[in-house]
This record gives C-alpha cells, structure tokens and sequence, in this order.
C-alpha cells in the first residue's frame, strides 16, 4: 500500500519561504510521477508543480520563477522549495502520484495523495 506523507508547512510573511517535503512509503517511488497541489476551503483542487519519473518539472503559470519541485529517489522524498510567498498561495498543499499520470491538469488523475500540509502567508 503506497503511503504519502507530507511536512514542512506553517505560517509565514509575505515575501517568505518554506520547503514541503512528502516521503513515500514504497520502494518503487523512482517509478511514479508525482505532483503538489493546493487547495482553500470551498475551492478547487489547482496543480502547483508536477515532476515525472525522468525528473522533467512542470509548473502552473502563478509559481514560474517563485516554487522548485525535486525528487530525491534514494530517499524516496519529493520536495516543494517555496519562495517570495504570497497570501494568495495560502491553502492546503496536497503530494499526490500515480504511476502513469503527470502534470497538473488532471487532479483526479493521480491514485495516491498525502493528507495535506496547511501553508498559511499573511
């Protein structure tokens, strides 16, 4: 069973950073597609930053320049570096992966998500 786990947020000002890390539970993580998505209460579920299983990045146009989404496959850890936050970035951070899917288009594409890490900026 595929477990995600995800740490690394808190409150900060705007202009700020913090790195989100999210572990995975199995040893063949060097095989899926993973990716950060984000969520405010009442809204929908937006994809941040992607990384498949090659380690090619994709990211929506509002983090360009701001977020770094890495893997590490001998840890078996996915990171999102995050910085000159903004409010506008407060949600609820969400790892996801899936074996076959990737990029941010398609939330209900990925089979396995983390419970999310709460990144509040104000």
């Amino acid at each position: 069973q595929v477990q995600l786990v995800e740490s690394g947020g808190g409150s900060v000002q705007p202009g700020g950073s913090l790195k989100l890390s999210c572990t995975f539970s199995s040893y063949t993580y060097r095989k899926f597609c993973m990716g950060w998505f984000r969520q405010v209460s009442g809204g929908e579920r937006e994809g941040v930053a992607a990384i498949d299983n090659e380690g090619t990045p994709t990211y929506v146009d509002s983090v360009k320049g701001r977020f770094t989404v890495s893997r590490d496959n001998a840890k078996n850890t996915l990171y999102l570096e995050m910085v000159t936050l903004q409010p506008e970035d407060t949600a609820t951070y969400y790892c996801a992966a899936d074996r076959l899917s990737s990029g941010l288009n398609n939330w209900r594409s990925y089979s396995y998500w983390g419970r999310g890490t709460q990144v509040t900026v104000s």
